[in-house]
């Protein structure tokens, strides 16, 4: 007889004790029911209307929510701290974590505290039920008429970190968050990040009280805050106690120095930093002492720039987190080893010795070209585990923020991924990714990261998070490496021809070379890969250029992207940039290639061509790094050997003005000629007036000099630099000013 009632209900699981898994959905039917604890949370009911909702997306079966006061003993997801899934736990589980169990029946899903619970039931989803969400796109869902979960499972996790951030365009749909087990900023802190003057804004406060704000070079600037002003002290709190009465569900809230230089000098800040072994000194006693007024809630500050190290005596109170900052690290090589990380490796070090709460705000982009193949990829877990094993307990990993970058999905995806658990295995989260991402194209995308990151090992190139794909041109993002990659990305094409969704992911995976072929043109100009072409004696526009760019631009948009670099233009912003170009007639020149010679070198940093950045043919934009001779701190000092003696009736050029980069027009431009290079003979000079007030536009200033026709073979340009950085302009101590010119025309 029971052999026979077995038999008959063996889908309504009367006898699951005979298999090894349970029996949830049999047919597109189920007789499971969703039991809630009677007082269930906003976070428990949450989590069973998912449940509920994708167990009907896969097999059309819907299962009931229902109380515990309701429950009639049959079968059931227990989801919740219920009394019927008391019986089954075994530890404590710890923040933001939960428990899958089961028995030879039901399913048990409970979470710890926040949404550990939500978590839970998307762990469920994923690992057990093969779901997928790899972007912010709707989660793949597989059809399934039966739906099993093993029996006997027990599964409990726990976060690697308490706060966990990832800051791509995925990260801003609110079920990719939930999904992947990941927070945002913005949900946290009450006040995030640079935050002096959100506390005491300068616009409110400067102008009545200059002794609320730093004194700098001796003068009273609105840079940052002065921490020894005791007013300053009073308006912090009486701020933050207002902010934190109006938002009281607020988890952290910051008291942070403002992002650049330009700290306090006067006596009483001065002595607390000589006393702490630096400006980190009166940050952390007046952090301290305002965290001291509120017990109850937690602060956090940076570790960062003039603060990066940790003081000589005073330690971060029991209520004060550290975020440090890794930004002066390069990305070729993991935080561990790479040698521009050694500080920040200290400084870690040396604030895990007085505190154990510490956060991390990482980078995983270039900012200033987000579309620039930046193949860091490898580095992720073993930074994340670096981390991790140094008792760092939250990390902000920023991207892109919600702006299309290189591999965003895959960066986003990987990142929350070891962020949970950053002993994941690589390979099985790589090859899953690829697989259920790109499709039939996800071999030949593996094989196209792979290469990148091959490449730049063995060329030993630079990854800087303020880079250019210009300056990779002769490395791991040279035209012979960008063929190969493309070969690459023509076989992932192919692989999805017909298939109009995964061919636009594969699209806008190959957006970062379309932007560096393009950019490269720019600098190449003139010469092969250039975007001009020769047309007897002059050069002009390649005739497929202009398309190329607007297919460029058109891809863009269609990918979210919505800047091209932090603070940047836009997509339009950039086809207008291109529209310049075209439009800009070829200027030939008795200069055009000459032989240049500098007095002062041009920076390693931001080398261009060297000299013949100044003969070239090319004229700079409002990039800075791209076709701009950049010397920093000393004069333009630069002899152009036209190879004969010639008359020469005009000579002009451009230099830049970009206060952000600290780049200023030189105070005087002097042109002079010579017959032998070595007597030179002045043909002319101009002054051009400095800035006196703020001004942080970026500009091309023209200068030119009519001149008398004399013959000389050898013509010098002199631009003198500022002797100091314009006081309105906070900068470091010992910062100087650079001057930057383009191409020098002599006619």
């Amino acid at each position: 007889m029971t052999l026979l009632l077995c038999f008959l209900t063996l889908f309504g699981n009367s006898c699951s004790s005979w298999n090894s898994d349970i029996s949830l959905v049999s047919g597109g039917k189920s007789q499971y029911v969703i039991v809630l604890p009677a007082d269930a949370g906003k976070n428990e009911q949450h989590a069973a209307q998912v449940l509920q909702e994708y167990i009907k997306k896969m097999s059309g079966a819907t299962l009931g929510i229902i109380k515990e006061n309701n429950y009639k003993e049959q079968p059931a997801v227990f989801i919740g701290r219920t009394d019927h899934s008391e019986n089954i736990l075994t530890g404590k589980i710890k923040p933001e974590g939960f428990l899958l169990a089961s028995d030879n029946r039901d399913l048990y899903i409970v979470g710890g505290s926040g949404k550990g619970i939500v978590y839970g039931v998307y762990t469920l989803l994923e690992q057990y039920l093969g779901c997928r969400k790899y972007s912010q796109e709707p989660a793949m869902v597989p059809a399934k008429k039966d739906i099993r979960i093993p029996a006997k499972l027990h599964d409990m996790q726990s976060p690697a970190f308490a706060y966990r951030e990832t800051y791509y365009p995925a990260a801003f749909d609110n079920e990719y968050l939930e999904w992947h087990k990941l927070q945002r900023f913005e949900d946290l802190w009450g006040i995030w990040g640079h935050s002096f003057f959100k506390l005491v804004p300068p616009g409110s406060w400067f102008k009545s009280h200059p002794e609320y704000f730093a004194l700098v070079k001796g003068v009273r600037q609105p840079t940052q805050l002065c921490l020894s002003n005791e007013a300053v002290f009073h308006i912090v709190v009486d701020t933050l106690r207002k902010a934190i009465a109006a938002n009281p569900d607020a988890v952290y809230w910051s008291i942070a120095q403002e992002d650049g230089a330009g700290y306090c000098t006067c006596d009483l800040c001065s002595k607390a930093d000589a006393e702490e072994g630096g400006p980190q000194g009166s940050l952390i006693r007046f952090v301290n002492k305002v965290a001291a007024q509120f017990p109850e809630q937690q602060f956090t500050t940076l570790s960062y720039l003039y603060t990066a190290k940790p003081p000589l005596h005073t330690k971060p109170a029991a209520n004060v987190i550290v975020m440090l900052s890794t930004i002066d690290a390069l990305r070729q090589e993991p935080l561990s080893t790479v040698t521009s990380a050694a500080a920040f490796r200290k400084n870690l070090e040396g604030w895990g010795a007085i505190t154990s709460r510490l956060f991390v705000w990482d980078y995983t982009t270039q900012f200033t070209n987000y579309l620039a193949p930046f193949p860091d990829y490898d580095n992720l877990q073993a930074n994340l585990q670096y981390l991790s094993d140094h008792r760092v307990s939250g990390v902000f990993s920023q991207g892109s923020g919600d702006t299309y970058s290189d591999m965003a999905e895959y960066n986003s995806y990987m990142q929350a991924k070891y962020l949970w658990n950053p002993k994941t295995d690589a390979g099985k989260l790589q090859g899953d990714f690829m697989q259920g991402y790109y499709g039939n194209a996800g071999k030949s995308m593996q094989q196209y990261l792979d290469a990148l990151v091959n490449t730049m090992k063995q060329t030993k190139a630079r990854l800087d998070i303020y880079g250019n794909p210009v300056a990779n041109a002769k490395d791991y993002l040279s035209p012979k490496a960008i063929d190969a990659y493309s070969q690459l990305l023509d076989k992932a094409e192919a692989a999805v021809d017909g298939q109009p969704a995964l061919l636009k992911r594969v699209y806008a995976a190959r957006l970062p070379l379309e932007y560096t072929v393009l950019q490269q043109s720019r600098f190449f100009g003139t010469e092969q890969n250039g975007y001009l072409v020769a047309n007897g004696k002059e050069y002009t526009v390649n005739p497929r250029w202009p398309e190329r760019v607007q297919k460029f631009t058109a891809l863009c948009k269609n990918a979210g992207v919505k800047e091209m670099a932090e603070g940047g233009t836009d997509v339009d912003g950039y086809q207008q940039e291109w529209d310049t170009i075209f439009a800009r007639k070829w200027v030939n020149s008795l200069a055009f290639r000459a032989k240049v010679t500098l007095q002062n070198p041009p920076s390693e940093d931001y080398p261009a061509k060297g000299p013949q950045t100044l003969t070239d043919g090319l004229e700079g934009g409002k990039d800075f790094s791209l076709n701009w001779l950049f010397i920093y701190g000393k004069d333009l000092a630069a002899t152009i050997d036209l190879g004969s003696s010639q008359p020469v009736n005009k000579v002009f050029m451009h230099f830049l003005q970009d206060a952000r980069h600290y780049i200023f027009t030189p105070v005087k431009i002097t042109i002079a000629g010579s017959e032998d290079g070595n007597s030179f003979i002045e043909l002319g000079t101009q002054t051009l007036p400095p800035l006196q007030e703020e001004d942080y536009s970026v500009r091309s200033v023209p200068v030119s000099f009519q001149l008398t026709g004399k013959a000389v073979r050898y013509v010098r340009v002199t631009g003198i630099c500022p002797a100091d950085i314009p006081q309105w302009r906070e900068a470091a101590a010992g910062k100087r000013p650079a001057v930057c010119c383009d191409e020098v025309y002599v006619q």
